[in-house]
């Protein structure tokens, strides 16, 4: 009876072994995806909290700005880039 519950316990332990690595893999994943994305995706998680709490007007100043950066992030990709324009890029930024 009591070897039954010993291999109960073993056996739930070891469905829950990965649950720990993903969520990590998840949040690295989050960390990256405000990294390549910046004020974008920071503005635009700013619209949505905004908005979800009844802030309308600062739901639309915050998605003006998403869309700000947005139409900066093309123009910047746009660029030609190479080492005659580095010392312009870095101080644009």
């Amino acid at each position: 009876m009591n070897r039954i519950r010993l291999s109960k316990r073993f056996a739930a332990r070891k469905s829950q072994l990965g649950q720990g690595m993903t969520v990590a893999l998840v949040a690295i994943g989050a960390i990256g995806v405000y990294s390549a994305f910046g004020h974008t995706v920071q503005d635009q998680m700013t619209a949505i909290t905004n908005g979800l709490a009844g802030n309308g007007g600062a739901a639309n100043t915050a998605d003006q700005a998403a869309n700000t950066e947005a139409q900066t992030a093309t123009t910047d990709s746009n660029q030609k880039l190479g080492l005659d324009t580095f010392t312009k890029n870095v101080k644009d930024q």
